[in-house]
């Protein structure tokens, strides 16, 4: 008998905490209303960047790539009273969805939505944070992680998602978003700075420490 990776999510769903009726309610509206719901991070992925969060306590978190705030709430649990998470979205027509769940979720005071392009609003920002999490356009990851790392704090956490993308990035496969995807793999293996190590949750997620 074959056992599939979606059999195995599935049953890992199943034995995982409850992301709760918000995040719920959440995961459905976007899939009722966007165009890629696939990129939302899901129930177990969630409840892992939730965890990580509650374990790490950050002060000051940065999301590049909000979509529609999923991961942002998992992340903000993690948050003390006066902590703050700082999210950048560019498209225009999520705002409303992201800001709803914001404001369901009563964390309007520590999650702030930067709304616009995220390489003109990364140069804009102060570090030091403590957790940076990159789920944005994949062909900019390199750029992201360069511009992210010097805000990051040392001995500071970084998050990358998609990092196996379909799992083509261990074929031979050769496409822009998936050459560019083993670049950066590759740049994140070799980099001095860090270290890491790469889990295949869903659809593989980088955990990398700054030295």
């Amino acid at each position: 008998m074959t056992i599939t990776p979606r059999q195995i999510d599935e049953y890992c769903e199943k034995h995982s905490s409850s992301p709760g009726a918000l995040l719920y309610q959440l995961e459905r509206e976007t899939h009722l209303k966007t165009l890629a719901p696939q990129m939302l991070s899901g129930s177990l992925q969630g409840q892992f960047m939730r965890f990580i969060s509650l374990m790490l306590q950050p002060k000051r978190v940065l999301e590049i790539g909000t979509f529609t705030g999923y991961g942002a709430l998992c992340l903000a649990e993690g948050l003390p009273k006066d902590g703050e998470l700082h999210t950048i979205e560019a498209n225009q027509e999520l705002y409303h969805l992201i800001e709803k769940y914001i404001s369901e979720a009563g964390k309007e005071d520590q999650i702030k939505l930067l709304k616009g392009d995220a390489r003109e609003i990364i140069p804009t920002l102060d570090g030091p944070y403590d957790l940076i999490f990159v789920d944005a356009g994949k062909q900019d990851y390199p750029w992201y992680y360069e511009q992210a790392l010097p805000l990051l704090r040392k001995g500071g956490w970084l998050l990358a998602d998609n990092v196996l993308w379909s799992g083509k990035v261990a074929s031979d496969i050769s496409d822009p978003d998936t050459d560019q995807i083993r670049a950066f793999n590759a740049v994140i293996q070799k980099d001095s700075r860090v270290e890491n190590v790469m889990l295949p949750l869903r659809d593989g997620l980088s955990i990398i420490r700054k030295l």
